[in-house]
């Protein structure tokens, strides 16, 4: 695997992130439809790593069976994930590319 970065530096970043954080917050997930067609459910939670400051904090968004698969407490690593910016706050996601790890 390479090497995990702290958020405040994957808050900058676009894609090939690597971070591993702990998941400190999970919201309800809520079905969206997809561009192709078709619906999916999405939830976003709330991932901490370094001091776990504000600024060492961020929004991971998880998509259909990985909701279920993690839980708050949990660890989580992510492999080439990318990050979107909206409404001024910058999340995380694994995306179809990247790979997430839980509680390695």
């Amino acid at each position: 695997m390479s090497e995990s970065i702290p958020i405040s530096d994957a808050k900058k970043m676009r894609s090939g992130v690597n971070v591993e954080a702990e998941v400190i917050e999970k919201g309800e997930s809520r079905t969206v439809n997809l561009k192709t067609g078709g619906t999916v459910d999405v939830c976003d939670a709330k991932i901490a790593n370094g001091d776990g400051t504000e600024e060492n904090q961020m929004k991971l968004t998880l998509w259909g069976d990985d909701i279920k698969a993690v839980n708050v407490g949990d660890k989580v690593v992510i492999e080439n994930g990318y990050t979107n910016e909206f409404k001024g706050e910058v999340s995380l996601t694994k995306g179809k590319y990247g790979k997430m790890t839980i509680n390695p």
